[in-house]
């Protein structure tokens, strides 16, 4: 994904709830990151997503942080705010408990860039780790979609 980045002369930037910076983390662990990735927004308190990712106060009061749309503007919040080609934006819930109504393992992905806006529901089993570590694997699996 680095590579085809690189290539590309395309840069990437996140907005993280529930994987707290792991995507970030993760994606500068390849060697050549620094020349594609932007940087990263922890927004893992409910107003950061506002106040730091601009999601709407009014769909967070209405739907809670663990919503579809949340993580599309999660996605373009990032893309917007770090000035990069695409954006990637995750909320969800690792668990154990439920949040806003959505049960562990929920987790939404977004994705924003040239011409895409689009999210990915996933439901994902395990424990904390295993819940966070799949919702890194699917950021990258949709990104990876398109850049090909």
């Amino acid at each position: 994904m680095i590579t085809h980045l690189i290539e590309r002369g395309e840069t990437v930037a996140t907005a993280e709830s529930l994987t707290a910076g792991l995507v970030c983390a993760t994606l500068t662990e390849i060697p050549g990151s620094s020349a594609v990735v932007r940087g990263g927004l922890i927004v893992y308190a409910t107003d950061l997503k506002a106040s730091l990712a601009g999601v709407d106060k009014d769909l967070l009061a209405v739907h809670g942080a663990v919503h579809p749309e949340v993580a599309a503007q999660l996605a373009t919040g990032a893309k917007d705010r770090c000035d990069a080609t695409w954006g990637l934006g995750l909320t969800g819930v690792a668990g154990p408990a439920g949040q806003d109504g959505a049960a562990p393992g929920t987790v939404h992905v977004g994705l924003a860039g040239p011409g895409v806006l689009t999210v990915r529901t996933l439901d994902l089993s395990g424990d904390r780790g295993s819940v966070r570590a799949g919702a890194v694997r699917e950021a990258f699996a949709l990104l990876g979609e398109h850049l090909t």
